[in-house]
């Protein structure tokens, strides 16, 4: 009897342990290093705070206040604009540009929401001229869906809760209405946000 031949079972084992050990090695180090890449990228860029950056938040309700009325400002020109249309086209075209009018003017005003807060600037019109950003993430737009359900839930918060909406923002730290917390962004000053964006760059 062979007293070696255990002896070179157990080699021959230990070799393709050692062989499949070192093939999963190389996949699982691969792995981890993607789950620390994204945890590490999502705990850099996080929400800014209050306290350490008030900067941001300096007036913010006033802001936005002054944004919402010269956006509803535009608006109002943009309705009264596709109004006088309508009418002229309504007495050529018998009173069907009247019914058309119920579709167009409400999509208008979401198209002008999306268009705005979808672009780079991820601000309305009025939100830029008060130095706001509307912030989900750092950098890059607004998601096509979010910048277009963002000015719906707004619309129907206030219309629903006109008085909590805003004074919803007094007790949250971010000063975040109910639709910023429901649509998951932030509103804070755009000047003092982009200096903020470049020291998070920094580290």
């Amino acid at each position: 009897m062979n007293t070696w031949l255990p002896l070179d079972i157990f080699r021959r084992g230990a070799n393709l342990f050692t062989q499949a050990t070192g093939c999963l090695a190389q996949p699982v180090q691969v792995l981890r290093a993607t789950v620390e890449k994204k945890v590490n990228t999502q705990a850099k860029f996080v929400l800014p705070d209050p306290h350490t950056a008030p900067e941001l938040f300096e007036s913010i309700l006033k802001r936005r206040v002054f944004a919402y009325l010269i956006d509803l400002a535009i608006l109002g020109v943009m309705v009264t604009l596709l109004a006088i249309i309508g009418t002229v086209l309504g007495v050529i075209t018998f009173g069907a540009s009247f019914l058309a009018l119920f579709f167009v003017v409400p999509l208008s005003i979401v198209a002008y929401y999306a268009m705005t807060l979808g672009s780079e600037k991820r601000a309305t019109i009025g939100m830029g001229m008060m130095d706001l950003v509307l912030t989900p993430v750092r950098g890059g737009p607004l998601n096509g869906w979010r910048a277009f359900a963002h000015p719906l839930v707004f619309w129907l918060t206030v219309w629903i809760l006109p008085p909590l909406s805003y004074l919803f923002a007094l007790f949250t730290p971010r000063r975040q209405m109910i639709h910023d917390l429901i649509m998951g962004v932030l509103m804070v000053r755009r000047s003092p946000m982009e200096a903020h964006w470049e020291r998070q760059s920094a580290y």
